[in-house]
């Protein structure tokens, strides 16, 4: 059943399709599948058009069975909505929810698309062997076609740290030497030199994107912002600060880029929590869902859910949108899934509701 086309039951209007959905009776929901709904999505040329602004999101569905195809399908979904890129995060030894591999389960998604980027919002580099993980960042680029960006971090877990016999002292300074092992890898420049009658050791495959995928450094705090700074690295932000935190963590990181001699660095994404909806009442739950959490100490207790989210009707998304723009030079905004009490379905008219405010 195609969008668009007549049919001998009544349906929403092709055009505003998302709000028009909301209205409807549960009912006639039925005649449209989430398939359908992504198919106009995707094929709405005001949806495609190439924006300064690039929207991306992380995966909005977990605690499922882990099975490849359940975290491929929120990958094709996205990139048929014309989502940027598709972000993973990395934790370790919580519950069956936890992903310890996320560039394993990014394979999977590279399989099945073909224009989305793939990216990692902390690959953390202090657990790894450098080499190790020059060649798995390597492999998948050039698995998905040269798609990766690649976001890096230290961990903040001190529990983490003691299960693989790692200093917590010692984090940032594995960070700095395992990342230019990998840099330098990349770049081709020998593992083990050449020596007598041994050739020189080589990383291979090389990655698709050259000298290598766009690297992101997770930040926080003023020793982490300095260091992505100092490396003149673009520096990913953390979802559970307020927009006036932030806006100072940039302009701090700004600085210390400046004075490494880096004026001009490629990205500025900022991650959001985000909830769109012309319901009134669907937005006062989930912000008192998201009020009702737990406080983060990385947030002043005053804070408010408006200081750190971005959830109401289209015309206030879009306002807040451009706030972020003007006072941080966002570049790209990673929307953040899993709001609690939210269904798939919810979920994806959210996504829709967005991508056609821009």
């Amino acid at each position: 059943m195609a969008l668009g086309i007549g049919s001998a039951k009544k349906r929403p209007p092709p055009i505003l399709f998302s709000f028009a959905y909301q209205a409807v009776d549960t009912n006639m929901r039925m005649l449209l599948t989430i398939d359908e709904r992504v198919h106009f999505v995707s094929h709405n040329p005001d949806l495609r058009k190439e924006l300064r602004l690039k929207i991306a999101v992380t995966a909005w569905m977990s605690g499922t069975k882990g099975l490849a195809s359940e975290l491929a399908k929120q990958g094709e979904i996205a990139e048929q909505m014309g989502f940027h890129s598709f972000w993973l995060p990395e934790n370790h030894f919580g519950d069956h929810r936890s992903l310890p591999a996320p560039l394993m389960l990014l394979s999977a998604v590279a399989a099945t698309t073909s224009r989305i980027g793939l990216g990692s919002t902390s690959y953390l580099l202090p657990i790894r062997n450098p080499i190790l993980a020059a060649e798995e960042v390597a492999v998948l680029d050039r698995l998905s076609g040269g798609r990766v960006i690649l976001g890096v971090g230290r961990g903040v877990q001190p529990a983490m740290f003691d299960v693989f016999d790692i200093p917590v002292k010692e984090k940032r300074l594995r960070f700095k030497k395992n990342l230019d092992i990998m840099i330098d890898a990349w770049r081709g420049k020998p593992i083990i030199p050449a020596e007598g009658n041994q050739e020189s050791i080589c990383l291979a495959p090389l990655p698709v994107q050259t000298p290598h995928p766009p690297i992101w450094v997770a930040a926080f705090g003023p020793l982490a912002l300095k260091q992505a700074g100092t490396l003149g690295l673009p520096y990913l932000a953390s979802p559970v600060e307020t927009l006036t935190t932030l806006t100072e963590n940039y302009q701090t990181h700004r600085e210390h880029a400046k004075n490494a001699g880096v004026t001009d660095i490629s990205a500025t994404p900022v991650m959001r929590t985000l909830f769109v909806s012309n319901n009134k009442t669907q937005v006062k739950e989930v912000k008192a869902a998201l009020e009702g959490g737990m406080g983060h100490a990385m947030r002043p207790e005053s804070a408010t859910v408006d200081d750190w989210t971005i959830v109401g009707e289209p015309s206030y998304v879009r306002e807040k949108i451009l706030e972020y723009e003007n006072k941080t030079g966002m570049t790209h905004l990673i929307v953040r899934g899993q709001i609690p009490g939210i269904s798939n379905e919810a979920q994806l008219v959210n996504f829709e509701q967005l991508l056609a405010l821009f």
